[in-house]
């Protein structure tokens, strides 16, 4: 199954993992979240990728859960609770996979991400876009509230923005998103692949470990007050000053110098 609807391929530094269910536009069904999550773990250890890229196949980037698949679980006795409550209690935990990768995550996203698709490009540390590519939490147009999208949205963009779109279901355009902090960058769709290579070898450039710390420090000090977050960096920082190949990064800069790095 994974073979079938989800692709890695690696170029150099970079993994891309593709989305491919494109007659269910990608959809984040059981199938297709074991195969992310597997990968993930995989990737969790690989040293030598430093960037990773998800993207989609076909017409849209990721239209969210597999609707059809959720229905079919209220045959169950209890009318599919304990099969809901699994599945996205699964999602959450291929979200926060992401979250902790220590390598940074791109969305490519070009057509619709909606709902839980758009939760995906939220919980990317970074995100490319096509510019004609559109995003929503639109589950409150079915009666369906996007409680788990809200987690990583309210953590992207402002508060009132954020629930003004849950509430009323309506679509970002890719400079939308792009102007809410959504996205870090809009393209034009031939451009979508190029740009976003452009992006993930630009950061697969660095310093490997340093990048790893200082994703893992990110996320940690935003849920810290300031003064604990410094408290916290300061010894992050320190730390990362100790390497030998920061300070080898170190020497460079002041011998007017590219510095080369073995990670």
């Amino acid at each position: 199954m994974e073979g079938d609807i989800l692709l890695r391929e690696d170029a150099g530094a970079v993994a891309t993992l593709t989305l491919k269910n494109p007659g269910k536009l990608n959809a984040l069904s059981n199938g297709m979240l074991d195969a992310l999550q597997a990968q993930l773990d995989a990737l969790a250890g690989d040293r030598s990728i430093r960037v990773v890229v998800i993207r989609g196949e076909g017409r849209a980037f990721c239209a969210g859960h597999d609707l059809r698949e959720m229905t079919a679980a209220r045959e169950a006795d209890d009318g599919g609770q304990a099969e809901f409550e699994a599945l996205f209690d699964k999602c959450s935990k291929m979200m926060m996979s992401i979250v902790n990768l220590p390598q940074p995550v791109i969305a490519q996203v070009h057509g619709i991400a909606a709902a839980a698709g758009c939760q995906l490009v939220a919980t990317c540390d970074l995100a490319v876009a096509a510019s004609d590519a559109r995003f929503g939490v639109n589950g409150v147009n079915i009666g369906l509230f996007c409680s788990t999208p809200m987690v990583a949205l309210t953590r992207n963009i402002g508060r009132k923005k954020a629930f003004e779109l849950l509430t009323t279901g309506d679509f970002l355009t890719a400079e939308q998103a792009e102007n809410v902090g959504l996205i870090n960058h809009a393209a034009p769709p031939e451009k979508l692949k190029n740009t976003t290579r452009d992006l993930a070898e630009k950061i697969a450039g660095k310093l490997g470990p340093a990048v790893r710390i200082g994703k893992r420090a990110f996320y940690e000090q935003a849920e810290m007050t300031m003064a604990e977050a410094y408290a916290h960096t300061g010894k992050v920082i320190a730390a990362n000053m100790m390497r030998p190949d920061t300070a080898k990064g170190i020497e460079a800069f002041l011998d007017k110098r590219t510095p080369e790095w073995d990670q």
